[in-house]
Parts: structure tokens; C-alpha cells; sequence
């Protein structure tokens, strides 16, 4: 404290940090990055361990016997499947109701907001069928949740059979304390969440659905099976949730146990793990699955149906069978078995799963990344934004008044008029709200007078309106009337740094994959950025660190790491593809990044470009 009551030493210490400003704040960037990049190393990160002690030993013996009928079942649902051309809901009531659930249905309708032309779909239609295994030991207040989508074509039709084998298995053991819910959804994302708000009585993405006629308990986990194999090589487990939420670290212990203990071969990310950490191939390997998972988190999409779970604080996650050119192999029964044992762990807990971590990062299945191990690697990036605040906080009160460069005779104030420094800030967020809103409602216009479809519409017309920002600084400038002055870029530029430094600190806490990676492409322009740099360079690299050329390395990153690399012309028409997933994520489940890019992230962006041009 004595440090910063003394006007000397204070005085001191804020020269020392002006001077050394750029410096210290180069350093930190470095820092970050590597701090990042070494998370993956393995004796920095944390072995996965059991935190609630009603699922701390697998001491269950599993006994699931009927993996070939579970197999039959399925190749029964498929035919009926082809022969209906969708749900074979009459099939699927029969079977549950043989089976001694108790079953109903559900029908539910939803328009788009514009054509998904990747499964191709517009105005969706379709029926949930679940059946209840109500507990026989308990009062039937708590309830646990298989599901099984019901997918077009040939795939899932083992996975639907194995949920009914384990039904009927299920039904014979008398020592369930909770209600077991088994749901066959249809349209994946779109009927479970169709389902999830009935369940729940809400509604807060706009869709129509019949009311549930029968409930369970409160739902304590759930899990999603999906398989299109009658053998497999692995089972992957998918984590990554809506706006990038991720279930209690001890469900995908519970996984890895069972796995461990019944010899299956698991996944993350689809890569196995590696024991030869100290080389330079290992840690290779378990980099590229950490920076898997913060893409995916990045991203804000539910990457299963277990995804749009998280939402209502129901722990839950995405079992993947995988068939591959890997020799070892694993039948239905095993799996069955796999999932019994789970689900008699689960069947134990007293509570709620909250004992283990909600925020981490995991290179592989045995080994995790706590918040307190990344979060400095996003602080050592967000500092330099409060350097520069405070390095132009100086500045600005150092200043006497009429000698900033460029001011005739001291004529004009020294402090810069509250236009000056509004304008460009609402001009900015105007651009942003019609980023957000124009594409979609501008959609029949463009399809009436352009040769295009509605998606492309939606798609194109976000683009343009992003380009059409970079006319800003002219449109802000004859606003302005000549007002602009030397401290008032300065004055707009603290205000913008400290903007981002918050935007990006609310994101990480939410997101942290998604605030990192803005952090990496924007705090750099966010520093050094100022109207006396070279125009052409500074623009050039401004452009390039946008946000939207972030979105499009993303996607080559992403394609590249999963060791399916894409040509230019491949991965423009894939990040086109993004784009309009995003909005339609936003739209439908409610994914938030869509929104915050284009509302808060973008304007923020818009200002620094502005401060570039600034006159």
C-alpha cells in the first residue's frame, strides 16, 4: 500500500510500466500462448479420479446376456423404419409396452427459420416415443434417461435395439431406485429438444409440441447412445454441450472405469490415448485432442443429444461406437453390459453429481486440465488489455491542454467532444444489430430479386453487411464534422480496450475455449493498433485477425486435427456452412454465439478499425 500512497513511488512505478509498456505486454502474449500450448504436457495436468464416493468402486457385476437379440431387435426396426419412411412409432409403442414400460408419445412440429440444406429439412415433423421403468424400491421422485435417436437411413438401428434389450433386462432386476426413462427421439437435436421442454414445462425457443402425458422424476443423468454397427472397435465419448457446458468430470470417470474394467477400447475426440508422453509425437497427440475439444467448445453447439441436457443442470453425455480399421473388436453384449454398470452406479448416487469439476479441458480420458491450470493462460492475454488501458490513462492525463499534435494555436478543448467519441460506439453497435437481424428477415427480398436459395440468402447477407462495416470510419467521420482530436482517439481506444477486457473475461468464464480463442486474434490489434501506424499494413493485419477470418482458420484447424484436411474451395463452402449452423443453433436451441459476435464482439471490433482511420 505504501507503494501507491507515495505521489514518488507511484509516480515511479507508472513511468516504469509506460516505458516498459509494450515490452511486458509482448511478453505476457508469449506467455499465454505457451502457458496454453503446455497444458497438454502430461506432467502439468491432473490424473482423472472419482470424487463422489456412491460411484467410487465399480464392484458391480454385470450380467446383460442378450446382445444378439438386441441385434435383431434393431435390424426389426429398421425394416419397419423403411417400410413406414420414418419413426415406426406403432412398432416402437408395441415393443416397449411388451417389454413393461409404461410408454407415450409425443408429437411435435417446428418451422426454421430458414432451410437446413445439410439435412435438408424445413418444416419438421415428428413423434417422441418413451417408455417409464418406474423404480420398485423407491418413492419415484428421481429418474435416470437412455436415449436413442431415431436417424435417417441405416443409422442408429443397433443403438434403438440395445436401448429395448436393456429395457427388458432392466424390467427383471428389482433393485432400481430410480425411475428409468427410455426415449427414441426423432429429428435428433430437434426432438429431444421438443421433449426436454415438455418434460420440463417450458418453452424457450418457440416450438410446438404436445404436453407430456406421463413423467418420471427428477432427471439425475442421462447418457445417448448412438450406434450404427453391429460390431465396433471403440466407443467415444462426446462431452461438449450447448454454449459449450460440459457434465460433471465424474460421469466421464464413471465411463473410463467401466471401460477400464470391462476392456473396451475408449475414446476422446476419436483418438485414443498414448503412453509415450515425454516424446515429442505423444505430446503432439494429446495437444491435438485438447485443442479438439476447444474448438468443439468454442463453437456453442451441442455436439450430441446429451447436449441440450446440460441446460436443465442434468448431467449427461454422448456414447459414440466407432467402427474403424482397428483390430479389436466389440460386440453389443459387452456394450449392454458397459452400459449396466453405469447405470447401477448412477442408480447409487444420493445427490446430485457436483463433487468433481464442471470447467476443465481433457488431452485425454485418464487425464484432466482444472480451471485453475488454464484460466492463467487467459489472464497472461486479458492483462495486456489493462497495460494499455492504463498506459493511455496516463497519456491522457499527462497531456496539457492544446498541445496535442494537430491542434491549431490551442483553438479546440483539450478534452474531446462527447460526439466524437458516442458516435462512432452507436454507429458501431448499429451495424452489429443489423448483422443479427437483416440476414433472416431479409430472406425473401433477396431470394425474389437474386438467383438464390433462402440459406444462401441468409448466409450472403451476413457477409455483406460484415464487409459493408469496413465503411464505417468514412459514414463516422461525416458525422463527426471534423471533431476528432488526438486525445480522442485515445479516449475511444480506453474505452474500447476496457470493453473487450470485460467482454472477453465474461466470455472465458462462460466459455473459456470460446474467450481464449477471441483473445488470441483480437487483444494484439486491440494493443498495438493507433491512427499513426501504416494504413495499408495495419489494415491488412486488422482483417486478417477479424473475427470472422477467425471463424474461417477455425474450421481448416478443426478439419486439419481431425485428420480430414480440405481444399480452399472445400473449406470456404464448410466455413458457409458454419455460418448459417450458427444462426440456426442460435435460433432453435438458443446457442449464444451467434449473438455475442454479432452484437457485442463485432462493434468492438468495428471500433478498433475505426480508431485506425481515425482523422
Amino acid at each position: 500500500m505504501g507503494l501507491l500512497s507515495d505521489p514518488n513511488r507511484r509516480r515511479a512505478l507508472t513511468n516504469l510500466l509506460t516505458r516498459l509498456n509494450a515490452p511486458i505486454c509482448v511478453m505476457c502474449y508469449l506467455a499465454g500462448v505457451a502457458w496454453f500450448m503446455g497444458l497438454a504436457f502430461e506432467p502439468f495436468t491432473l490424473r482423472t479420479y472419482m470424487s463422489e464416493n456412491a460411484m467410487g468402486s465399480t464392484m458391480v457385476e454385470e450380467r446383460f446376456p442378450a446382445g444378439e437379440r438386441a441385434l435383431a431387435t434393431g435390424r426389426e426396426f429398421a425394416a419397419h423404419k423403411k417400410k413406414v419412411g420414418g419413426m415406426p412409432v406403432d412398432w416402437l409403442v408395441k415393443t416397449m409396452q411388451s417389454r413393461g414400460l409404461e410408454v407415450f408419445t409425443q408429437s411435435f412440429t417446428r418451422k426454421l427459420p430458414f432451410p437446413d440444406e445439410n439435412k435438408e429439412r424445413y418444416m419438421v415433423r415428428g413423434t417422441n416415443v418413451y417408455g417409464i421403468l418406474r423404480a420398485p424400491r423407491a418413492p419415484r421422485t428421481e429418474a435416470l434417461v437412455l436415449s436413442a435417436p431415431c436417424s435417417e437411413g441405416n443409422n442408429n438401428n443397433q443403438a434403438v435395439g440395445l436401448l429395448l434389450g436393456l429395457a427388458q433386462y432392466f424390467r427383471s432386476q428389482i433393485h432400481w431406485a430410480k425411475d428409468i426413462i427410455f426415449l427414441v427421439n426423432e429429428h435428433d437435436l430437434i426432438g429431444m429438444q421438443a421433449w426436454l421442454e415438455g418434460y420440463h414445462h417450458t418453452n424457450t425457443t418457440g416450438g410446438d409440441w404436445s404436453p407430456l402425458q406421463g413423467r418420471g422424476g427428477s432427471i439425475q443423468a442421462a447418457l445417448s447412445l448412438e450406434l450404427s454397427s453391429d460390431v465396433i472397435t471403440s466407443l467415444d465419448l462426446v462431452l461438449e454441450g450447448l454454449n459449450g457446458q460440459l457434465p460433471n468430470l465424474d460421469l466421464a470417470n464413471l465411463f473410463y472405469a467401466f471401460c477400464q474394467k470391462i476392456g473396451v477400447l475408449c475414446t476422446i475426440q476419436g483418438k485414443l490415448q498414448r503412453n509415450d508422453w515425454d516424446t515429442t509425437s505423444g505430446y503432439s497427440h494429446a495437444a491435438q485432442t485438447m485443442m479438439l475439444m476447444v474448438l468443439k467448445q468454442a463453437s456453442g453447439r451441442p455436439w450430441g443429444d446429451h447436449g441440450l441436457f446440460l441446460r436443465y443442470h442434468i448431467e449427461a453425455a454422448t456414447i459414440r461406437g466407432i467402427n474403424s480399421f482397428r483390430q479389436y473388436k466389440t460386440d453389443t453384449t459387452t456394450i449392454g453390459r458397459l452400459l449396466e454398470g453405469m447405470y447401477r452406479k448412477l442408480n447409487n448416487l444420493l445427490e446430485r453429481l457436483h463433487q468433481s469439476y464442471f470447467f476443465y479441458l481433457m488431452p485425454s480420458l485418464s487425464r484432466f486440465v482444472s480451471i485453475g491450470y488454464y484460466m492463467p493462460a487467459f489472464g497472461l492475454l486479458a492483462v495486456i488489455l489493462l497495460l494499455r488501458a492504463l498506459d493511455l490513462w496516463v497519456q491522457l492525463g499527462a497531456s496539457p491542454p492544446g498541445t496535442e499534435e494537430g491542434l491549431a494555436g490551442g483553438e479546440q478543448p483539450s478534452s474531446p467532444g462527447v460526439l466524437s467519441i458516442l458516435t462512432p460506439v452507436v454507429i458501431s453497435h448499429m451495424t452489429g444489430v443489423a448483422l443479427y437481424t437483416l440476414p433472416i428477415l431479409s430472406q425473401e427480398m433477396a431470394v425474389q430479386h437474386f438467383p438464390v436459395s433462402e440459406t444462401e440468402a441468409v448466409v450472403l447477407t451476413a457477409i455483406a453487411i460484415y464487409t459493408a462495416g469496413l465503411a464505417l470510419p468514412h459514414n463516422t467521420h461525416r458525422l463527426l464534422q471534423g471533431e476528432g482530436t488526438e486525445q480522442g482517439w485515445r479516449v475511444l481506444k480506453l474505452v474500447a480496450l476496457l470493453y473487450l477486457a470485460v467482454l472477453l473475461g465474461c466470455t472465458a468464464l462462460i466459455n473459456f475455449s470460446l474467450g481464449f480463442i477471441l483473445a488470441l486474434s483480437l487483444v494484439p490489434i486491440a494493443a498495438f493498433i493507433t491512427p499513426h501506424t501504416p494504413k495499408a499494413l495495419s489494415a491488412a493485419i486488422m482483417v486478417l485477425l477479424s473475427p470472422g477470418c477467425t471463424l474461417l482458420y477455425c474450421v481448416f484447424l478443426f478439419q486439419e486435427l481431425q485428420e480430414t484436411p480440405v481444399s480452399l474451395q472445400d473449406g470456404w463452402m464448410l466455413f458457409l456452412s458454419v455460418i448459417s449452423q450458427g444462426i440456426l443453433d442460435h435460433a432453435l436451441y438458443g446457442s449464444l454465439v451467434y449473438p455475442l459476435l454479432a452484437l457485442l464482439i463485432y462493434p468492438c471490433w468495428l471500433l478498433l478499425w475505426n480508431i485506425l482511420f481515425w482523422k
